[in-house]
């Protein structure tokens, strides 16, 4: 089974001209039709995005029946953060809090999803959907929260998990902490001879930095991994999304 996840971190649907068009996200993710997505800076009852709860109207314009929405910043009025985004039941929902003293919350929303195979078999995915810090020693010490926290440690090592969303690694210094110290693998790294390099999405209209990515684990194969290639995502974010195919292997999966 094929499984599409994008993950994006949409800047509240204000794009580069300073115009405030969730439309061009909502048609961006159309256009890729993932199974799962993964945004952050999601708004909610904010006066910038016209005081919408965006997680609600990109899900129901999208068609997606199931999603949850965790909030890790709160404003005068209206409070944002991260939304998942799934076309299978969510079984399970938590906001891991991730907030290093008192920098700027930060924030990784845990979802326990349940994809149904025709076999009358489904499999349980994990899927940590987070924003990190912009500082080195803040996201290092993100990455030990999550890798410490129950919603994690819980999950059997050949069990289908998925951690994406903006880790703001400029330099990937935090790779080895998800490669080896919670036996991820990186789908949106790309291997070379001489070095491993992320693919690039920001700034979204002339890419140098990795910030996005997609660690994984268990019974999922990457198949592929692309940026969005849209003219229109140059301009309707600070980031590009990325799409990654997997493939969903036997293991892991349990009568219902």
């Amino acid at each position: 089974m094929k499984l599409r996840i994008i993950t994006y971190n949409i800047h509240r649907a204000i794009g580069l001209d300073r115009r405030y068009q969730p439309e061009r996200i909502i048609k961006i993710l159309a256009d890729h039709d993932a199974d799962i997505i993964l945004l952050q800076e999601v708004d909610e009852g904010a006066p910038r995005s016209r005081e919408q709860d965006m997680a609600r109207e990109i899900a129901g314009e999208l068609g997606y029946a199931h999603y949850a929405a965790g909030h890790n910043v709160s404003m005068r009025k209206g409070r944002y953060g991260n939304a998942t985004l799934s076309r299978y039941p969510i079984t399970r929902e938590r906001n891991i809090d991730l907030t290093i003293g008192d920098r700027k919350r930060r924030g990784c929303q845990h979802t326990a999803i349940e994809i149904p195979a025709s076999s009358g078999r489904s499999t349980h995915l994990d899927v940590f959907n987070l924003h990190l810090g912009l500082s080195p020693l803040e996201r290092q010490r993100q990455a030990g929260m999550l890798m410490r926290c129950k919603e994690f440690t819980d999950i059997a090592p050949d069990a289908a998990c998925i951690v994406g969303g903006d880790f703001n690694d400029w330099l990937s210094r935090l790779r080895a902490l998800f490669v080896e110290g919670m036996s991820l693998r990186c789908a949106t790294d790309k291997e070379t001879r001489l070095r491993t390099r992320p693919i690039k999405t920001y700034p979204s209209f002339a890419p140098r930095g990795g910030l996005d990515r997609i660690y994984y684990r268990g019974n999922l194969r990457a198949i592929s991994a692309i940026p969005c290639r849209h003219q229109v995502a140059r301009v309707a974010s600070d980031h590009l999304p990325i799409i990654v195919e997997f493939e969903l292997t036997g293991r892991n999966s349990h009568g219902r």
